[in-house]
């Protein structure tokens, strides 16, 4: 009964970080989205109740079909996340008719959804958190601190939704790992990827802002 209580906790705090992300797509200027930004958020409150949907501890054809919608939902999404990133850096360079510190508030929104939507990748990578099965089934994609303590409360752990937002929010500002480790190569893909992106968009949000506020 813990167990599950403890896995309906996670779904609804992936549930309230996507909520979180609706809100900053609502937020963003219509010239810093590709097609309607309604069209976004409609997919993200979406998949807000396809996460729902989970059932922990089954592994069947519909839970397997509710995953691939999913991931393709994640994937839509972080595409359109990434496009307004683009266009975000395109005017911070080039200049735009939004005004500057809009810039600046909607380029902190892209990053903070950016966290949101690859916290959810290394969710489903290394749980698989969207189908309910529980984690570790296979070979672990990354090694968190908990998993290496000798402290017998940490006997048996396994990482939490949660624990993936904060390694998202970690490598996002740090660009790079910090007390958690990716194991694989798709672990390390999407790090990368993530801190490439995060690095990115710091150095010209603050460019941009020195140049406004200076």
């Amino acid at each position: 009964m813990i167990r599950s209580q403890v896995e309906r906790n996670e779904v609804v705090h992936a549930q309230i970080a996507l909520i979180v992300a609706i809100a900053l797509e609502l937020f963003l200027d219509k010239t810093l989205v590709v097609g309607p930004k309604f069209l976004i958020a409609g997919l993200e409150l979406l998949l807000v109740f396809g996460i729902g949907l989970t059932e922990p501890h089954r592994e069947t054809r519909i839970s397997r079909a509710r995953r691939d919608v999913s991931l393709a939902l994640i994937a839509l999404i972080s595409l359109a996340n990434a496009t307004s990133m683009a266009l975000v850096a395109r005017d911070l360079i080039s200049g735009s008719a939004v005004a500057g510190k809009t810039l600046l508030a909607s380029a902190g929104a892209i990053f903070i959804t950016n966290i949101i939507m690859f916290s959810l990748w290394y969710w489903e990578l290394d749980s698989p958190g969207l189908t309910g099965i529980r984690k570790h089934d296979s070979r672990p994609k990354f090694d968190f601190p908990q998993m290496e303590s000798i402290l017998p409360e940490n006997k048996g752990w396994e990482p939490t939704y949660t624990d993936y937002l904060y390694l998202s929010v970690t490598n996002a500002s740090a660009f790079s790992p910090t007390d958690t480790m990716p194991l694989t190569h798709s672990a390390k893909a999407l790090m990368s990827l993530q801190a490439l992106v995060s690095l990115v968009a710091v150095v010209l949000v603050t460019a941009r802002a020195v140049n406004i506020l200076g």
